[in-house]
């Protein structure tokens, strides 16, 4: 259980609903042993007076007689019921108690998680897949939740039950309380077994249901692609493989499970007749009363359920000691990118790259080799490229999605890695090449920039990033919902509505990548127009594939495999007759054409 350890930190948490629960199952089990002793006390009042009953036969008394001990026993019966009330009622506080902490805790640990998850680097999400991180925010702790409510609220309820049932036991008789537990301690030899078996095949069912997530989460996301290339039936092929196989592991675990559920009743039946042998032997002696024997077989049957639950509990543990484990994976893996303890400061927009390389810590490809450029405030910059020159990577150091592996990038003159990290980025706007809407309104897709931003705000940058007639043609204009991955919209809308989202920010620094790829050339223009005239005192970094005569930059670089070959403004890259000049001479022809 090492690994449930880290959860000690809840039950400081809520030690208040903890300390009541355990209260509100001893005081439920309290009442609960005492309706045997009043069933016991009635048998024994009858037995007693059978003999007295049947001597009175013929006489007037024995009616008198039969009156007193029916009273008398509804006494007993209206008791019976009325402990029976009592513990209802704690049984029904410990659930307000023990359950409710659990749940809390469970909203706890979710949030915890997803909190991680935003703070881990976009290496971590490199090496781990979508399905994977669902599985473990949702399944596995829900697995532990089960731990932490019902298994902990049972093992508890076994605990007390146990203690005040041997005890009323041994009050009774030590011999036949000897008798009745024998088989315990063959119990504790079979779960100890057992329960190894489960906490290895539960981590493998974990691990085998994040594969199944991670199958349907890329067939749901890529389904366009599954239809178009007609492999529905391939796709459906490989799912049910992979269920298979979660299945016949989740067989083998329930075929463990089910050896508890036979093995505890024989032993219970054991006990029982046990009772009945030893015990009956015991009244001939007399030393204990027949009450005592109907009172011991109540006790027996009393634990059955607690003895029961003990395998249970025990694949309930192991269970979540399982999911656990997978979440302690990734709550232990730390950042690499941390922001410093400074004080958030206003960017200027200076932009300057210092001798910059950087290798991809998940693959170790080697994206930029030596790159250096300055950029003053207000200045803009276009970065071309084949596809796999580098220039992506460029708008992520930028942003500080990865550190660099070499050299530095300096903001203003200061080391970026000495920035206020959530400071830096709320003040860099990014368009980035894949775009991605949430399944949200349009309205609160532009808005996602700027959560203070008014309707009027939202509207006026939807025209500025030329999509606001676009939006106004759909059927619930800006209240329209996109869809997963704005999978309503065209490529070109999309596109557009992450123009806006990152221009309603008012950056200082604005990175667009390759951002204008699905709109066409009048669209083009009016952004382009809208760069030029409100964003002249905004530095501006455009990664593109083509060259566009509508904006004036102040400094171009072409990359090639991560290094800069080309460096200067248009008229000069153009006398070059270099990547540039190849890529303006094949635009322009396909203009005129």
């Amino acid at each position: 259980m090492k690994e449930l350890f880290v959860l000690n930190k809840y039950f400081v948490k809520y030690k208040w609903h903890f300390l009541f629960g355990i209260v509100f199952v001893a005081c439920s089990n309290y009442f609960r042993v005492l309706q045997p002793q009043m069933i016991r006390e009635a048998l024994d009042l009858v037995m007693e007076n059978i003999a007295l009953y049947r001597q009175l036969d013929g006489f007037e008394l024995q009616a008198e007689l039969y009156s007193i001990l029916g009273k008398t026993l509804l006494v007993f019966g209206a008791l019976v019921l009325v402990l029976a009330l009592i513990m209802g009622i704690f049984m029904y506080f410990m659930r307000q108690t023990i359950i409710v902490m659990s749940r809390l805790i469970e909203y706890d640990m979710r949030k915890e998680l997803f909190n991680h998850y935003e703070r881990l680097d976009l290496a971590f999400y490199k090496k781990n897949n979508t399905g994977d991180l669902m599985s473990r925010i949702t399944e596995d702790v829900n697995k532990v939740r089960m731990y932490l409510g019902p298994a902990i609220l049972y093992f508890i309820n076994l605990v007390s039950l146990f203690v005040f049932v041997i005890y009323s036991m041994l009050q009774v008789s030590v011999e036949l309380s000897m008798y009745v537990l024998a088989p315990l301690p063959f119990l504790s030899i079979s779960i100890y077994y057992v329960s190894s078996l489960i906490n290895k095949k539960s981590t493998i069912i974990q691990q085998q249901l994040a594969t199944l997530n991670s199958t349907s989460q890329e067939v749901y996301s890529g389904i366009r692609v599954v239809k178009s290339y007609v492999q529905e039936g391939p796709m459906g092929r490989f799912f049910a493989g992979q269920s298979q196989n979660y299945m016949d592991k989740s067989m083998g675990l329930a075929k463990v499970n089910a050896l508890f559920f036979p093995l505890m009743m024989l032993l219970v039946g054991v006990s029982t007749i046990l009772t009945v042998y030893v015990g009956g032997l015991q009244v001939v002696k007399g030393t204990i009363t027949p009450g005592n024997i109907a009172e011991f077989v109540i006790y027996v049957n009393m634990l059955t359920w607690p003895v029961t639950a003990i395998g249970w509990i025990a694949s309930i543990v192991q269970q979540a000691a399982a999911s656990q484990k997978r979440i302690n994976e990734f709550l232990q893996t730390k950042p690499s990118i941390v922001s410093p303890d400074t004080t958030p400061e206003k960017l200027t927009g200076n932009v300057a790259f210092e001798n910059v390389t950087f290798i991809y810590p998940d693959t170790g490809i080697k994206a930029l080799e030596n790159v250096s450029f300055q950029l003053k405030k207000g200045e803009k910059m276009a970065i071309i490229g084949r596809t796999g020159s580098g220039k992506t990577t460029i708008a992520d150091l930028l942003l500080r999605m990865y550190d660099v592996s070499e050299g530095k990038i300096l903001l203003d003159g200061k080391d970026i890695r000495q920035k206020d990290l959530y400071s830096l980025r709320r003040q860099i706007g990014y368009v980035p090449q894949d775009v991605f809407l949430f399944s949200n309104t349009i309205s609160k897709n532009v808005a996602f920039g700027k959560k203070e931003a008014s309707q009027e705000e939202i509207e006026q940058f939807t025209k500025y990033a030329a999509v606001h007639e676009d939006i106004l043609g759909l059927n619930k204009g800006f209240e329209t919902l996109v869809g997963e991955r704005g999978i309503t919209l065209s490529g070109g809308q999309k596109q557009r509505v992450s123009i806006a989202r990152a221009l309603i920010k008012k950056p200082e620094i604005i990175v667009l990548d390759d951002c204008l790829s699905a709109v066409d050339t009048n669209t083009e223009a009016q952004i382009l127009g809208y760069f030029n005239e409100s964003l002249q005192d905004k530095t501006a970094i455009i990664i593109t594939h083509r060259i566009y005569a509508h904006l004036r930059f102040d400094k171009i670089i072409v990359l090639e495999d991560g290094k800069i070959v080309e460096m200067g403004v248009h008229e000069e890259l153009l006398k070059n007759k270099g990547y540039y000049f190849d890529l303006y001479e094949k635009q322009r022809m396909e203009e005129v054409e």
